[in-house]
């Protein structure tokens, strides 16, 4: 397909032009109040929809910052808020005036508040808990007043710490019980010593988190307050501290230089929890899950650098590095317990998990093919390397050498990504055409356009989609809508982001920089709309055919966030309905049809109301007895949709020859396709996106116009 240089001039509009909306200088010392200053300026010159940053603005910041800090109101005392009342409306000018007094008010008193819960939980923790007093909890902490003293503060912590041991309790007493009735001669552990040890596994946890925000630094919480102001523009505004912005490329691409292995921090210790296939560990057998790596030596080092209580951050910036680099890690084994030196050649690692897979499967002796697209990625430095369009175009050339009828697309829980792979793929399903529309503020629209008139796959098409379908994914989705393209599948609506965003390397502004990197924002600079003029913002994509599923009663969309763009429509670019299509509507009728009457469906639906009745409790008792009886209550409602789980279709998949062979020596995707094969056939979903696959009828006269030509088919003259 021939590249469309607007399309990549749109995409990288705010990229190539953050450097002239002004001669203005960056030079504070200060980095943080650098930070701000450079934020706000590229903000106000940038943004779709900058914001007057007045009172009311800094209103708002303040209190979203304030939550962000202390969500559950367990550490900030009523007596901190109201010396912290004084700047509720005075944040404003201190962004304009680069001053962060606010900021260090407030972080110096959550790290004196924390240190004082600390002990608190300890000394909590140190003694049993009665579970036959009469007592509840409140976990609406939104509607909870801060604490007035240090006795209200405690009685606070009690019930959390009591709720969350109660919880333990319950579940070890359970397991007792289930013991005794496998084999009559187990000695119960008494109630005492389950509570005691109820106790320390919630000891354990807390022990655990403060662990974690041990590590946290004051550039992490200043990234909070950033944030916090950057989001008051709309939710996908946001500011990526440097490992943020490695974490999101890495997201983006799905690869990364290194070892290829995924790490946490338990204690102070650094521990591998999985080998990627294909990396270097993998491919050294030296490496496994559960190691600790105890040291990292780079190869121009003489002495290697403990790791031992190092941030986890800090810890992966020593071991992963560029491609062809070594690395010598010393290791402590996990069975034998045995330290080892190991020494790695770094290299390029690709994240499985990102990229498209697809699969056969056969129905009434008709092939059909699965595409799943977890994410429309790009490498953000190089188009031309792998992305999601060109692997697309792969899968479906493999498809149709096996002989597929119809395709089905999956792009549940597909949150976007590139807007260019948006364009690629869709050109794959039309001759040409437009495919999206763009608008910046105050500028003319533009058109992104297919303007190849060759079609990979000109057969039946139908697209799966759901609440968190977002972005890049309803572009695809309704522009194939739109067309008539392909039947849509699934939700009432998907997510309702209409808008793009660029990501600006903050670094760019500065000359001669001592800071250090800035990191970049993430910034929203234009609004996207449908062919036929309409906006997904806030409205989504509509199905075709909708389907109920766990999200439907769930405010996850769009319109549930906070600070929005609003709605609104253009006029309708040039295009034309595909017509190779016969019977289009009646396969839609047919499904819908279908799925009004579907017990799977009508269980999962009445399943995702009784999820939404229990996220909505806010009050649990705290007595056993209480606790015990709407436990079991539960449990037995929960029985009810078990058959959710046992649901089993008659359709078998089947991965394509090039992976077969893969599975050879890759044991570990072999895996993870049985795994997901596993769950197609269980998946009412995708067996109804078959069933319209084969109803929907072709228009022969328009398929005889077209030839195939090296996997694609072309238009004849």
């Amino acid at each position: 397909m021939k590249r469309n240089i607007k399309i990549i001039a749109v995409v990288l509009l705010m990229a190539a032009a953050s450097c002239s909306f002004t001669t203005k200088k960056f030079d504070d010392p200060n980095k943080d109040k650098l930070l701000i200053d450079l934020i706000t300026y590229v903000l106000n010159q940038g943004h779709y929809d900058a914001k007057d940053i007045n009172d009311n603005f800094s209103a708002n910041v303040y209190e979203d910052y304030l939550e962000g800090l202390d969500p559950s109101k367990r550490f900030f005392y009523a007596e901190d808020i109201k010396e912290f009342d004084a700047y509720k409306s005075k944040i404003d000018d201190q962004i304009k005036g680069k001053n962060i007094d606010f900021f260090n008010l407030t972080y110096g008193r959550l790290g004196k508040r924390m240190e004082e819960a600390r002990s608190l939980y300890k000394e909590i923790l140190s003694e049993p808990f009665n579970f036959d007093e009469n007592e509840k909890i409140n976990t609406d902490y939104d509607s909870l007043e801060y604490a007035s003293s240090k006795d209200e503060m405690k009685k606070r912590w009690e019930e959390q710490l009591k709720f969350n041991t109660l919880i333990t309790y319950y579940d070890l007493r359970q397991d007792e019980k289930k013991k005794k009735e496998d084999d009559a001669s187990y000695e119960m552990k008494s109630d005492a010593d389950l509570e005691k040890e109820a106790r320390e596994t919630t000891l354990s946890n807390i022990d655990r988190y403060y662990d974690f925000t041990d590590d946290l630094e004051r550039e992490d919480y200043f990234s909070v307050y950033i944030n916090a102001i950057v989001e008051e523009f709309d939710p996908h505004t946001f500011y990526f501290a440097p490992q943020d912005k490695d974490r999101f490329d890495i997201a983006m691409s799905g690869k990364l230089e290194g070892i290829g292995a995924r790490l946490i921090k338990d204690s102070d210790d650094i521990t591998i929890t999985e080998v990627i296939s294909g990396g270097p560990a993998w491919r050294s057998e030296e490496i496994g899950e559960g190691d600790v790596i105890l040291k990292v030596k780079q190869s121009d080092e003489k002495e290697a650098v403990s790791i031992v209580g190092m941030r986890l951050d800090d810890a992966v910036d020593l071991i992963k590095g560029p491609k062809d680099t070594k690395v010598t890690l010393t290791v402590r084994k996990k069975v034998m317990g045995n330290i080892e030196e190991v020494t790695l050649t770094r290299d390029v690692i690709e994240i499985e998990e990102t990229y498209a897979k697809s699969s056969m499967v056969k129905k009434d002796d008709r092939r059909y093919g699965v595409i799943n697209l977890p994410k429309f990625y790009f490498d953000m430095t190089d188009y031309d390397e792998r992305n999601a369009a060109s692997d697309i175009k792969e899968d479906i050339i493999r498809l149709k050498k096996e002989g597929m009828e119809g395709l089905v697309l999956d792009l549940r829980n597909n949150g976007g990504g590139s807007l260019k792979t948006v364009v690629d793929i869709a050109g794959m399903f039309i001759e040409e055409g437009p495919i999206v529309q763009v608008k910046s503020n105050g500028a003319r629209k533009e058109v992104l356009k297919d303007e190849d008139p060759q079609v990979l796959w000109d057969g039946p098409l139908v697209i799966l989609v759901n609440e968190l379908s977002a972005s890049a994914s309803e572009i695809l989705a309704a522009a194939m809508q739109d067309y008539k393209r392909a039947v849509i599948i699934g939700s009432k609506q998907t997510y309702g982001k209409g808008t793009v965003q660029n990501v600006i390397d903050l670094n760019r502004w500065l000359r001669n920089n001592e800071m250090g990197d800035m990191g970049a924002l993430k910034i929203t600079t234009q609004k996207f709309y449908r062919v036929n003029g309409g906006s997904t913002q806030l409205e989504g994509v509509k199905s075709d055919v909708v389907v109920p599923d766990r999200y439907s009663f769930v405010d996850i969309g769009e319109k549930d966030q906070e600070n929005p763009l609003p709605w609104d429509k253009i006029d309708a670019a040039d295009y034309s309905i595909w017509n190779g299509y016969v019977g289009y509507d009646e396969a839609i009728e047919a499904s819908k049809k279908r799925m009004s009457t579907n017990d799977q469906l009508k269980l999962i639906e009445e399943n995702a109301k009784w999820v939404k009745t229990q996220s909505e409790d806010s009050s649990y008792p705290l007595n056993y007895a209480e606790y015990a009886q709407q436990a079991e209550k539960d449990k037995e409602m929960a029985k009810q949709f078990d058959a959710i789980k046992d649901y089993k279709t008659n359709l078998t998949y089947t991965s394509l020859p090039y992976e077969e062979e893969l599975f050879t020596t890759d044991t570990i995707l072999k895996e993870k396709r049985q795994r997901w094969h596993e769950s197609l056939s269980k998946d009412v979903y995708i067996e109804e996106a078959i069933n319209v696959l084969s109803d929907i009828q072709m228009n022969n006269i328009t398929r005889n116009k077209l030839a195939d030509v090296d996997g694609k088919t072309k238009v004849k003259n």
